[in-house]
Order: structure tokens, then C-alpha cells, then sequence
């Protein structure tokens, strides 16, 4: 879903988390919060404020063999799945009654910590599935079985969603997305450096073993393996690139029904939707360039070699479901994409499974334990005093018309705000879990979440529904609803603390509301209007003001390097580059608004203003396996955490007049060169 994500746990790698700070305290009991033994006081705060901040948890941090990274985020992170592990073991001890959440979520999670009996039962469960594909005797066939399995939440060829149309947000259509891959994007397929080739040879290395475990021999399963990289290949030269899918007008192609029956004959989209158990009379499909090409291929490449690919993806879907070999097969894949050294324990997985699965189940049990009302209300009045912020530095922008000032204020005061969890909790009802069936379990989940989805088609977007779980840890601004979500799971230290002073709330979870917030009037939030539709509300000459800062910032992040030779994208990671320029004023504005903002008390031996930037630069530290630095540089909307924090900061005054920079430090940059947007 093209969301403007905060963190990076979208792209199915955990990066938020939280270690339990040992935090000091004064006589009084007061906690301090900034670890002072995590940073590095001989690094001028001038020439790199994140090594000041940080540098000497850089030096000393060791990533775990089963993680990929460690950091500030990834402490909330290790929080949660620690709490969501008594959860579920709590649940599945004192059995619930039949029925209930408890019996749901507690019976799910035994289910899959049973590995005796999964690895008992090898790849019986997607046998009657190889058995279904080996019957498919034309392409008419064929793509139905591609609808059959997205109803089982299993995609291959088509990407299907319901969610608002993007210029009529009230109402839900269908959404038709790129897909086909199995590689994490199309620039995999034809990149030839070392880095990259390793990656290409594990993930066919991969496919080889699925289709050894499977019962093919050694010679057949390679050339199997040649067979579906190919045509993945050829399907990836239709994919927009990660900067294209960016331009969000460009990716807006909503069309008649009737046209792609006729333009896509070989799809059959009439099937498709009818084995959904549904109808459309018109969708977006906003990459129509990859569903041409497949049409094509669907005539060009044989019914054999589709088979074989169908079974390649159904058995990647399905791997972390059937027996360790199949896991292990699998991981060995993520260890070459991400450099993570040993597989998760499995109750980490299986965490992970359950709030995926059942997230709204797991999330009551959550909110219940973890999030009092008090949180609530704190980040509630955090929200209201950034708004009140960002409305004062829009009514200051010289660049922005009086008339642009109104809309935009206007658009701010109607973001809507997700704090900690729904209103409402999903209905788990239909869903039957059995005790001893992980693999049935989650084809269960998935079927009902699917059927979820498909019921919202064609009615009124309720603006109450959420798409993420209480314990995600994760926060967004939703262009299509004009909100901002904040998860329960991600409002713990160092992000949030309900009872931490003002400093430490502002410069940690205040920074990422600001982003959120800016996110509304990034350079894709800001071609939506204030309830949610596409659509140019700006003047010309204000578009093309902004443009230019645009541009300052994408040459600026260019510029920035990690790894000693590696680019950051700046056109890539633009959004969110404004997004934490816009996040770090906003907030240091509303911090100034409090009593401790306006005073000058230390503590230990800090200024407000020095612990409000300390507590930013500790929330966004750190340290990540090269491999997954390398594949974030691709794919990754967001920069590299140390320029999240250099560049803004190195652009910001109220940073130089709190630090002392002077000329000659490193981070300095003159007055007429410094880029102000917000």
C-alpha cells in the first residue's frame, strides 16, 4: 500500500525497538532518560552530532546472530515481541473458552510452537496444492488458481486490495498493484555487482532447494530454477522503478472494467473477480504496464514453465509454514538479503505470525496489559500542541500565498489521529483454530482477512478502521484518509514515555508526530486535499517554490554516502527526507511551548534544548548488518538513520544556537546556505 511509513518494518524487517535502559535517577526519583555512557562527549556536538549523541554505543553495540540490526527502535521492538510472548504463552497455558480471543490466540500460537508435529507432517499440507497446479490444462485454468490462492492471501501474479479511491476517498474500489517477483524489487534483476549477484545466486539457490524438497532431482531443479527466474525477469522489465512508483498521479489509472477484459483478454478478469466472489465496473490499476506484459506472457511463455513458476511461488508463500528443512531453505535466502547469522527463536516468529493473523485478537489482550489510558490521553495533548505548531510555521512560510495557507491550515486541522488502538475490534468469529494445525490455522486467518478486505468493496470508507495492529510498532500518515496512526506498540521509550519530562517526549515521539504530521504536505501528501481525494489545491507559483526546496533536499541527500561508496537515493527517500525536516521544527516549536521549553533548568548538566536534540539523535541509533544496509539503499523510502538526524539538523538554526556551532565545523553550513521548508 503506498503509505508514508515511519519506520521500515513495512518492508518485512523489524527496525523499531527498545532496549531496557537502565535510566538514572536523582535523589528526588526524577528518571534522566539521555545515557551519557552511550555517548561519545570528545566528538564536537558541530562536526557529528549523531557520533556525539551516540558513539560510543556504536563502538560497543553487537547485533544479535538472530537480528540484523540494534538501535533505539529496535529497542521498542525487543520490547514488544517480549511482551507479546507472555501474552501468547499466558494464552495458551490457561486455555480461554471455546471461542473466545484467548482460545483463538493462545491455541494459533501452540499450534505453531509444535514443531514436532509440523516437521512430522513435511510438505503434506501444499501437497493437494503441487497436485492442483500438475491438473491445470490451459491458461483459463491457471488463472484460476491464481484467484483461488488470493483468496487464501497467497499472491503471485496479481496484487489485489480494496481500499478508497484516490479521487473519491469516501467510497472503496479495487486496487490492481505490479507484482510477479521474487526478488525484493526489479533492479535485482539486472544489477551485475558483486553485492548484488549474491543475493541472484541465493535466491536461486533457494528456488533449487524448494523444488529438491519437493521431489525434484538435483539436474531438474536447477534448470527448474532457471526456468521461473526468467520469467520473473521478464516480468520485472514492466515494473516501475521504486522512484517511479513514487509519482503518485502517475500511478492513479483507474479504468473501466469493460477496458481490461478487452485490452487484457489472456487475465480473464472476468473469472478472476467471479472466483473472488465479487464485481467491479471499475478499478485501479495503477501499474497497467506489468499487466500488459502479462497478458503477453501468458501466450508466449508455455503452460509448463507457468506451471512450474506457480509452484515456485506457492512453495516460497508456504515455506515458514511446512517443516524446518523448508524453513531452513528459506532463511538461508533472508541470510544473503539481510546478513542476519541465525534464525529467530521460534516463539519470535510465531509472535510475529499471530499479530500478522490475528492482529486485532492479539491487540485487545495487548492494550489491556500495556497501554493505560494516560498514554492515550499524553500523546493525545502531544498531537494537539505539534498541530498548534506546524499551523503557526505555516502562517510564517515566505514562499506560500496567503491563499495556499488557508487550504493547507485547513487540510492540518482535519487530520484525523489513531492513538494506541481502534474504537472497534475485528471479529474473529469465523475463524476456527485448531491446536494441533499451524499450517490450516493460518490459511484460516488469511482467508478471513481476505474476506475482510473483500467486504469493504464498493461501500462507503469507514474511517474507523485500521490497518495496522495495536502491536505494530510503526507510525504513518494515511494520504487517502488524512490521518495519522500511532500503534500502541511504538509509544514506549525511547520514542514516548507517558511520565518522561517534556524534553525526551518532544525530541523522541514528538519529532516523529511533526513527521507525520508533514507527511500531509510532502511531495506526494500534498496532492491530496483535506479528505483524502487527489487533487491540486496549490497556486502555480507556490507549486514551483516548493519544487525548488524539493530539489535542494533530494542534491543534499544525494550527497550523502554510507559504507564509504553507496549513494543515498535522494529522489527515492524525498517524502521522508521533508517529512523529518518538517518533524524536527514542529516539534522543537511545540517543546518551546512548555514550561520546561521555556526555561533553561539543567539536568545532569544538560539544557532543555540539549536533551530535546540528545533525545532525537538516541531515538534514531543504529547499527545494522551491511547486507541490510545495502538492500535499504534500494529499496528504502527512508534515509539511513545518522542522516536522518545529520540533515535536518545541519539546516536548522535553533541546533547551531543550542551547540555553538561556528565555521569550521563539520555539520556547519552558512546561513544562506542552510534549506528552510517548513
Amino acid at each position: 500500500m503506498k503509505i508514508n511509513i515511519l519506520t521500515i518494518t513495512t518492508l518485512g524487517i523489524a527496525v523499531c525497538c527498545f532496549i531496557s535502559c537502565k535510566q538514572n535517577k536523582t535523589e528526588a526519583g526524577r528518571e534522566h532518560y539521555i545515557e551519557t555512557k552511550n555517548m561519545d562527549q570528545s566528538v564536537k556536538p558541530g562536526d557529528d552530532f549523531y557520533e556525539y549523541a551516540n558513539g560510543n554505543w556504536m563502538k560497543t553495540a553487537k547485533i544479535p546472530g538472530d537480528q540484523t540490526y540494534v538501535g533505539g527502535f529496535y529497542d521498542v521492538i525487543d520490547s514488544t515481541k517480549k511482551r507479546v510472548k507472555s501474552i501468547l504463552e499466558d494464552a495458551a497455558k490457561n486455555k480461554g473458552k471455546a471461542g473466545s480471543i484467548q482460545q483463538k490466540v493462545g491455541d494459533f500460537y501452540a499450534s505453531g510452537m509444535d514443531s514436532v508435529t509440523i516437521n512430522k507432517r513435511g510438505f503434506e499440507p501444499v501437497k493437494p496444492l503441487l497436485t492442483k497446479i500438475d491438473a491445470i490444462k490451459s491458461v483459463p485454468e491457471l488463472m484460476k488458481f491464481v484467484a483461488e490462492e488470493e483468496k487464501n492471501g497467497t499472491e503471485s501474479l496479481i496484487s489485489f486490495m480494496v481500499y478508497a479511491d484516490q479521487k473519491n476517498s469516501a467510497m472503496n474500489i479495487a486496487w490492481l498493484s505490479q507484482k510477479g517477483l521474487g526478488l525484493p524489487d526489479r533492479d535485482y534483476y539486472f544489477k551485475n555487482d558483486k553485492e548484488t549477484k549474491a543475493v541472484q545466486d541465493a535466491y536461486k539457490n533457494y528456488l533449487t532447494s524448494l523444488f529438491k524438497l519437493t521431489g525434484s532431482d538435483a539436474a531438474a531443479a536447477a534448470k527448474n530454477t532457471e526456468t521461473v527466474y526468467n520469467i520473473e525477469k521478464n516480468l520485472a522489465s514492466s515494473h516501475k522503478t521504486n522512484v517511479e512508483l513514487r509519482d503518485v498521479a502517475a500511478n492513479y489509472n483507474k479504468v473501466p472494467f469493460s477496458k481490461i477484459v478487452k485490452d487484457q483478454p489472456n487475465l480473464n478478469w472476468n473469472q478472476f473477480f467471479t472466483t473472488l466472489g465479487t464485481k467491479v465496473e471499475s478499478l485501479d490499476m495503477e501499474q497497467p504496464a506489468y499487466y500488459d506484459k502479462l497478458n503477453t506472457m501468458l501466450n508466449t511463455v508455455s503452460l509448463s514453465d507457468w506451471k512450474l513458476y506457480l509452484k515456485a511461488h506457492s512453495l516460497n508463500s508456504y515455506a515458514d509454514l511446512l517443516s524446518s528443512d523448508f524453513e531452513k531453505a528459506s532463511f538461508e535466502y533472508k541470510k544473503a538479503l539481510t546478513g542476519q547469522k541465525k534464525q529467530k527463536p521460534r516463539w519470535e516468529l510465531m509472535g510475529i505470525a499471530a499479530d500478522r493473523e490475528l492482529g486485532d485478537a492479539l491487540g485487545q489482550l495487548y492494550v489491556e496489559k500495556y497501554f493505560p489510558p494516560e498514554a492515550k490521553k499524553r500523546m493525545d495533548e502531544l498531537i494537539s500542541n505539534l498541530t498548534k505548531a506546524f499551523a503557526n510555521r505555516i502562517r510564517q512560510l515566505d514562499w506560500m500565498s496567503d491563499a495556499t495557507k488557508k487550504t493547507a491550515e485547513e487540510k492540518l486541522n482535519a487530520i484525523g489521529r489513531k492513538i494506541g488502538y481502534p474504537d472497534k475490534w475485528r471479529d474473529y468469529s469465523k475463524v476456527n483454530i485448531d491446536r494441533t494445525k499451524y499450517f490450516e490455522n493460518t490459511i484460516a486467518c488469511k482467508r478471513n482477512n481476505f474476506e475482510f478486505q473483500l467486504s469493504q468493496l464498493g461501500k462507503p470508507v469507514d474511517k474507523t478502521l485500521w490497518i495496522t495492529t495495536p502491536a505494530t510498532v510503526n507510525a504513518f500518515y494515511n494520504p487517502y484518509l488524512n490521518d495519522i496512526n500511532f500503534p500502541a506498540a511504538i509509544l514506549q521509550y525511547p520514542m514516548f514515555d507517558k511520565d518522561a519530562d517534556d524534553a525526551i517526549n518532544y525530541g523522541g515521539i514528538g519529532m516523529v508526530i511533526g513527521h507525520e504530521l508533514t507527511h500531509g504536505f510532502d511531495d506526494q501528501g500534498s496532492q491530496y486535499d483535506k479528505i483524502g481525494n487527489m487533487k491540486d489545491w496549490w497556486s502555480k507559483e507556490d507549486k514551483a517554490k516548493f519544487n525548488e526546496k524539493v530539489k535542494q533536499i533530494q542534491k543534499l541527500y544525494s550527497g550523502f554516502t554510507i559504507l564509504n561508496n553507496l549513494h543515498v537515493n535522494g529522489e527515492l527517500t524525498t517524502g521522508e527526507n521533508i517529512a523529518d525536516f518538517g518533524g524536527i521544527a514542529i516539534a522543537y516549536d511545540a517543546f518551546k511551548m512548555t514550561e520546561q521549553g521555556k526555561g533553561n533548568k539543567k539536568i545532569d548538566g544538560f539544557t532543555p534544548d540539549q536533551r530535546f536534540f540528545l533525545a532525537m539523535g538516541n531515538a534514531w541509533r543504529t547499527k545494522m548488518t551491511d547486507e541490510l544496509s545495502r538492500q535499504l539503499i534500494n529499496v528504502d523510502t527512508h534515509s539511513p538513520d545518522n542522516w536522518r538526524v545529520l540533515g535536518p539538523l545541519m539546516n536548522f538554526e535553533p541546533f547551531y544556537k543550542t551547540f555553538n556551532l561556528k565555521p569550521g565545523d563539520k555539520m556547519y553550513k552558512e546561513p544562506k546556505d542552510r534549506i528552510k521548508i517548513w
